[in-house]
């Protein structure tokens, strides 16, 4: 194995809502290992800010300001991605939203906001993004982002959590259908990662000194739940979708892979005071 075989130059990545939160993790991620970067997010002042840092890196960078819900906006997206570096290697469906709300609290509205934010945008990006992939000739990769919630129950985000688990299977299905084309399809599902979104930030530039700051019991809570003892940092999953990216991943496709602190392998067992491992309904003192 060589350090070439995670490096990116040359190669032109498209991430969906990249300019907060996990996706601009995956497109700082991506510049940092020589990847020209085209970003789509619906905060304008954010998608500047993460293309400004990406050239700040030495890389050149695109910035659409748009909605993903808009699947005209995202198609071309990926057209002008591709008429300004001329290639597409890498396409990164990250953007995506949730409200917690029981299911017969939901209007008509809600679940098509939720389908259109969370489902559709990656049909759209990735319909447009294969055939530039496949006329460029060098193949390509897939990087979905779901949530371990796509592979568990998730009572007050069903729509969200079905939402996530087609986009596991569509992971699957497109792996086999595009393997032909060099084309690989993979996903990793986060859980709790600390995001402007998670801390209480939903308007302009990313700004980590503006963020909520949780209170003790809240990170107790988080270390009872989480193996790891902590949330997850959006460039944790940044590092994965580099690796899957690459050509260390060449071999890798049709996988959804948690990045998670280990909460999809806990499978609701938590800590106790004394840090054992239980299982509720054991009394937790």
């Amino acid at each position: 194995m060589q350090a070439s075989d995670i490096d990116l130059t040359g190669q032109v990545a498209f991430v969906t809502g990249g300019g907060g939160g996990i996706g601009r993790g995956i497109a700082l991620c991506m510049a940092d290992m020589g990847a020209d970067v085209a970003i789509i997010d619906v905060v304008p002042e954010r998608c500047e800010q993460v293309a400004q840092i990406v050239e700040a890196r030495g890389r050149k960078a695109l910035c659409i300001p748009g909605n993903v819900m808009d699947v005209d906006a995202v198609q071309n997206a990926v057209a002008a991605t591709a008429d300004k570096f001329g290639r597409l290697d890498v396409l990164v469906n990250n953007a995506g939203g949730v409200t917690r709300r029981n299911f017969l609290d939901l209007a008509e509205k809600n679940w098509r906001r939720h389908i259109d934010i969370n489902l559709i945008s990656n049909l759209a990006a990735t319909q447009a993004a294969v055939p530039v992939m496949i006329e460029g000739g060098c193949g390509g990769s897939i990087i979905n982002v779901t949530s371990i919630e796509g592979s568990r129950a998730a009572p007050g985000y069903a729509v969200y959590a079905a939402c996530k688990a087609g986009i596991n299977n569509l992971t699957r299905t497109l792996a086999l259908e595009f393997a032909e084309h060099n084309i690989r399809v993979n996903t990793i599902a986060p859980d709790f990662t600390r995001t402007p979104g998670t801390s209480g930030q939903f308007t302009g530039p990313v700004d980590e000194d503006a963020w909520y700051q949780p209170s003790p019991a809240q990170m107790e809570g988080i270390r009872k739940r989480i193996p790891a003892g902590r949330w997850g940092f959006e460039e944790e999953c940044g590092k994965v979708a580099v690796f899957l990216a690459s050509p260390m991943a060449s071999y890798v496709t049709g996988t959804i892979i948690p990045v998670d602190g280990g909460s999809w392998a806990s499978s609701g067992w938590v800590r106790n005071r004394e840090d054992t491992w239980i299982l509720p309904p054991e009394v937790i003192e």
